[in-house]
């Protein structure tokens, strides 16, 4: 790819859609892939080290893109897309009914630049107070009383019932509902100085396609990066998470990516229209 075949700096969270997408590629598993020197960060340290530009391949909240259009494409697999799987929003049963009544709520949010923060803004008009934490801290911040509400994401989503905690919001299902389109999540891109990027998105498919075809060699991998979850719910979240979008955005996942950032500057949460610029 290179002449000295020098490594490209790829960062990605250790969530397990992740780490199973990028498992046969990050651990030498696919012939002839280019080198890479991985990173494995907390989706909102993803977002910022993507603001300073850092890395060469990124993964990213779709709430970040924006500020990110003019120095990244994005890439058309190893993203984060599709139906019923978008963020909840998660309270102690009975203190609220739904997003219409939390304002003046303190909400713990798990980052600023996350969809899931951008689409609970889209999806209510009251104000509320966000409290940006960890992913993983907030249903216990919930259930304690730390925060009124939080915004789960991730493999939270699954569990949060075990905590004591109610839905009272799937902004996916609002999203999907309201559009008819799938949910974009998280995107993966790559930073403009990086040549033959075409490349970079066959080699995720073929990580894709390894993983599918050879789970026993790359399930470790995916245990050792998990947070404290069992099996069964590590394969609920990759079952959900992993999907023909993964391969390819396809030209509805592209529509639907641009209708988020076109109801984003309608409701003047952009200050100017976003240009999404694809991996073609």
């Amino acid at each position: 790819m290179r002449g000295e075949r020098a490594a490209l700096t790829l960062a990605y969270s250790p969530c397990p859609n992740d780490t199973y997408i990028f498992a046969a590629w990050t651990n030498g598993l696919l012939h002839d892939a280019p080198p890479v020197s991985v990173s494995l960060l907390d989706i909102d340290e993803l977002n910022a080290a993507a603001l300073r530009g850092e890395p060469e391949i990124v993964k990213v909240s779709y709430g970040v893109v924006p500020h990110l259009a003019d120095r990244y494409r994005v890439l058309c697999a190893g993203g984060a897309l599709g139906r019923g799987c978008g963020p909840l929003v998660v309270t102690v049963p009975g203190r609220y009914s739904s997003p219409d009544d939390l304002a003046g709520a303190r909400i713990a949010i798990p980052g600023e630049h996350t969809t899931a923060f951008l689409l609970l803004r889209l999806a209510t008009a009251v104000a509320f107070r966000p409290v940006v934490m960890r992913f993983d801290r907030i249903v216990p911040a919930v259930a304690v009383g730390a925060a009124d509400a939080g915004l789960i994401i991730h493999e939270s989503r699954f569990t949060y019932e075990r905590d004591g905690l109610s839905a009272i919001a799937d902004l996916g299902s609002w999203w999907e509902e309201t559009t008819g389109m799938p949910i974009p999540l998280g995107a993966i891109m790559v930073r403009d100085d990086v040549p033959e990027q075409r490349l970079l998105d066959e080699t995720i498919r073929r990580s894709l396609r390894y993983a599918r075809e050879h789970e026993e060699a790359i399930m470790p991998y995916v245990r050792a990066h998990a947070f404290e979850m069992s099996d069964d719910v590590m394969r609920r979240h990759i079952a959900l998470y992993v999907n023909d979008y993964s391969a390819d955005l396809g030209d509805d996942g592209a529509a639907a990516i641009r209708e988020l950032f076109e109801r984003a500057h309608a409701a003047r949460l952009f200050g100017e229209p976003t240009r999404v610029r694809f991996v073609e």
